[in-house]
This record gives structure tokens, C-alpha cells and sequence, in this order.
């Protein structure tokens, strides 16, 4: 492991009043079972890992489950429980507080109360809002509010509209395009150009995003957006992208050659994937012969002391 202790951006919490609902209604996260989760099993998980800080974020299918009024329920109890949790313990745990998109107001109201009043490290949005991604312009004023906080927004996947393969469960397959495909629409909207505080982190390496980057760039401009493929790379580059299940002799490849060496962040997935799993992406991490002199500390704390400076030291 790296000789800086690890701050995982990709770490998830089950408030109470959220398991409550999801287990009422029947959800799971794509397919995958609600796993178990305690501050004590996360804090041995973190000890035994090498982790100083989890930045937890409520997970897919997130807090809007249909009804706008009791999405911001949802979200305000689950967003309370975390901020009471980080303000116990600050040097283990950060906050990515819940919003209630597709509600814009809703999702305004909570994102300004988290990060004003629950002093929030940031906010979590879920790939596809019922179904819209997140590049549509009815979500402009939600961005325009987390721009004018220099906001940390993490995004993770969720159920995808329309499933690609049935029967199989979301997260193997569906999760990370759904990843690609709202990086895709944000890009293509220029939400991060025009909103240049911002800083987006993908999660499980942004999905195919380096596989597709060169090809969706090219391709876009041979089309006929009137966008130069430099230009949209450029967009791309943009975001960060977190390591959560993605540490691989073949994902690593391609998340190094596209990403911007300082957008490249830690992540475990944990409770969703159980540390015999999480330990596998650990080691093939630690043991990624691409790394130059400095970056493995990098990618494990450092870059992410730079997002959360409450962290550095």
C-alpha cells in the first residue's frame, strides 16, 4: 500500500430511515441486495484497508424513488444522519450529501442546506435522474447553484432506463455505461465550461468513458456539431474519476493514458462490494507497474487532500 493512508471518495452509508424505505418498497441497488452496514464495520473495514477517510454517499437507487415530497424526506433524514456521523468523527469520514433530482427546486433547497447549514463535502447525484441524464437543461439551476459553492458533486450510476442486458444485475454491465452515458450529455451540454467551479467526480473510472473518449470526440465533430474534437477531449479531461472496481490490468491502461494523472481518486465501493473483492482492486492497484515516482501516493490521498482541503495533513 501507499505510504500515505487513503482517502476513498467511493464509499457508501445505509442511514436508517433509507434502508427503512428502500426494504418498504422492495428496491435494490440494479438487481444487486442492500448489503449491511454499521459506523463499526466501516471504521474495521477502513483500519484493515489502509483508509484514514471514507467520503460516503447513499448509493444507488438513491433517494428519489417517485414522489417528489417524499424524496426530500428521504434525502433531508438521510443527509442529517451523515452530517451527525462526520461531525462525531471528521477525521474518518467526509459527507456527499443526497438531493432529490429529478425535483429541481427540491434538489436546490437541499443542495444549499447541506452544504450551508451541514457544512456537506459535497453532494452525490445519481447517473440518471428517472431517466434523465444529467446534461438537460432543466438541471440548469441546480448547476448554476453548485457552481456558485465551488461544489464536489460525485456521481454514481443507477438503473438504467432501458436495462441493456435483463436478468443480469445492473452493476456488472449497465452502471458504468450509464456513467458514460450522462458524462456524454454533460459534456455535449458544456455544463462544466460554463460552470468552471465545479468538480465532477466519475465514478468506476467513468465507465467506458477512456475506452471512448477519442471516438466519441471524432465522431462528434464528423457529424456536424460544429464542436472541434480538441475541444471536446478538452471537456472530457474535465472530470475526475475515482478507482472503485476499476483497478485492473486492463481498465488501468486506458484510465491513465485519458486521465489527467490529479483527477485520478481512490475508491472502494464498499459496503456494495465486501472487502474480498475490494481487496483484489487494492492489490492489483498497489502493484499497477504504470505508475511513476509519487503518483500511487497521489491517486490514494493527495489528490484528493486537493478536493477536500480539510483533509491535507
Amino acid at each position: 500500500m501507499s505510504d500515505s493512508a487513503r482517502i476513498d471518495v467511493h464509499q457508501h452509508i445505509l442511514p436508517p430511515s433509507y434502508r427503512q424505505t428502500v426494504e418498504r418498497l422492495g428496491l435494490d441497488a440494479g438487481g444487486w441486495p442492500i448489503p449491511p452496514w454499521s459506523t463499526e464495520a466501516a471504521l474495521a473495514m477502513m483500519d484493515g484497508r489502509g483508509m484514514a477517510t471514507g467520503m460516503l454517499s447513499v448509493s444507488a437507487p438513491g433517494t428519489h424513488t417517485g414522489d417528489d415530497a417524499q424524496a426530500r424526506e428521504i434525502s433531508r433524514a438521510a443527509n442529517e444522519f451523515t452530517a451527525e456521523l462526520v461531525k462525531d468523527r471528521p477525521d474518518r469520514f467526509g459527507q456527499f450529501a443526497s438531493l432529490p433530482l429529478p425535483d429541481v427546486d427540491g434538489a436546490v433547497a437541499e443542495a444549499v442546506y447541506a452544504l450551508d447549514v451541514l457544512h456537506a463535502d459535497g453532494v452525490v447525484l445519481m447517473a440518471n435522474a428517472r431517466g434523465r441524464y444529467l446534461g438537460d437543461p432543466a438541471f440548469e439551476p441546480l448547476w448554476a447553484e453548485l457552481n456558485a459553492r465551488a461544489a464536489v458533486i460525485f456521481i454514481h450510476p443507477t438503473e438504467m432506463p432501458l436495462p441493456m442486458l435483463p436478468g443480469l444485475p445492473a452493476p456488472v454491465t449497465d452502471f458504468p455505461f450509464d456513467t458514460t452515458r450522462t458524462a456524454v450529455d454533460l459534456a455535449r451540454a458544456r455544463v462544466l465550461s460554463r460552470h468552471p467551479q465545479l468538480k465532477i467526480i466519475l465514478s468506476h473510472a467513468g465507465g467506458a468513458l477512456p475506452y471512448l473518449a477519442s471516438r466519441i470526440a471524432i465522431a462528434s465533430e464528423a457529424i456536424g456539431t460544429h464542436t472541434p474534437a480538441a475541444d471536446t477531449m478538452s471537456e472530457l479531461r474535465r472530470f475526475y474519476f475515482d478507482t472503485a472496481l476499476s483497478a485492473s490490468p486492463t481498465a488501468l491502461p486506458s484510465l491513465t493514458a485519458f486521465a489527467d494523472h490529479d483527477h485520478i481518486l481512490y475508491g472502494s465501493d464498499w459496503p456494495f462490494a465486501a472487502d474480498p473483492m475490494g481487496t483484489i482492486f487494492d492489490d492489483n492497484l498497489d502493484s499497477y507497474f504504470g505508475w511513476d515516482a509519487g503518483q500511487l501516493t497521489a491517486v490514494n490521498r493527495g489528490n484528493a487532500e486537493k478536493l477536500f482541503p480539510r483533509l491535507a495533513g
